[in-house]
C-alpha cells in the first residue's frame, strides 16, 4: 500500500500540494545536523539515532536475508555514517543517503548469508516464523494505518519470499514511500528501472498473496 494513499511521508508527516513534506525546512534542520556531526557534538549523534534508528532498523530487516542480522546491518549503516560524515556532500537529502548506506550493507549481509548459510550447522531449523517475524515498531508504518494486524503479517511474509531486486524498491516505494528520483538515489539506478522493477514487484507480491487476502480486492495501489 502506497503510503501517498494516507497523505502521509514515510515519517507520517502530511505531505504538501506538492507531494513534499517540508523539503526546505527539512533540508535545513539535516544542514544543520549535519554540520553538529562534523563538529563532533554527542548530543548530534543521539538526535541521528534517534530520528534514523528505528527507520533504519526495519528498512533492513525487511531487506536483509536473515532477519536476524539486521541489528549488525544497523550497526554497520551507523558507524558508515558517522566517519563518512564530513564527505557527505548534500547532492541528496541525509535521509537518502543513509538508506543508500543501509542497502548496500543489506546487500553486504545477504552476501555473506547466501556464502556461509551451507556452512551454518541447525541453522535453518529455526521455525518459519520465527525467522521472518516483523520487527515490533515503535511508529506505525502505513500497513499499520490499512491492514489489521493479520493482513500485515501475510503482506510481510509476502514481501520476504519475492525476489529481493524487487523487495528493496516495493518496500522504499510502498513502505518507506521515497519519490522514484530518491530510489534512483539510493539505489543507484535509473528512473526507467526503478519504475520498471516497482511494477515487477508489485505483481510478484499480488502473486504471493493470491488467496491469501479476502475480502477482494487484495491490494490497491495509488496511481503513480
Amino acid at each position: 500500500m502506497s503510503s501517498s494513499v494516507l497523505g502521509l511521508n514515510s515519517d507520517g508527516l502530511p505531505k504538501d500540494a506538492a507531494g513534499n513534506s517540508r523539503p526546505v525546512e527539512q533540508r535545513r534542520e539535516d544542514d544543520e545536523l549535519v554540520r553538529r556531526l562534523r563538529a563532533g557534538e554527542e548530543a548530534a549523534y543521539e538526535a541521528l539515532l534517534a530520528r534514523f534508528q528505528q527507520p533504519v532498523y526495519n528498512l533492513a530487516f525487511r531487506l536483509a536475508s536473515n532477519p536476524g542480522d539486521a541489528s549488525d546491518v544497523v550497526q554497520e549503516v551507523f558507524l558508515k555514517v558517522f566517519r563518512n560524515v564530513g564527505h557527505f556532500r548534500r547532492q541528496s537529502s541525509l535521509k537518502t543517503w543513509i538508506y543508500r548506506i543501509t542497502v548496500n550493507e543489506a546487500h553486504n549481509q545477504r552476501r555473506w548469508f547466501f556464502r556461509h548459510r551451507s556452512r551454518e550447522v541447525g541453522f535453518d531449523d529455526q521455525p518459519e516464523q520465527t525467522r521472518k517475524r516483523p520487527v515490533a515498531d515503535s511508529a506505525k508504518s502505513p500497513f499499520d494505518y490499512v491492514f489489521d494486524r493479520e493482513k500485515h503479517m501475510l503482506i510481510e511474509a509476502a514481501l520476504a519470499r519475492i525476489n529481493p531486486v524487487f523487495r528493496e524498491v516495493v518496500v522504499l516505494r510502498d513502505i518507506e514511500g521515497l519519490s522514484y528520483e530518491e530510489i534512483s538515489e539510493v539505489l543507484q539506478i535509473s528512473l526507467g528501472t526503478v519504475k520498471s522493477r516497482i511494477m515487477r514487484g508489485r505483481e510478484s507480491l499480488r502473486d504471493e498473496l493470491t488467496g491469501r487476502l479476502e475480502p477482494e480486492p487484495t491490494l490497491r495501489w495509488a496511481p503513480e
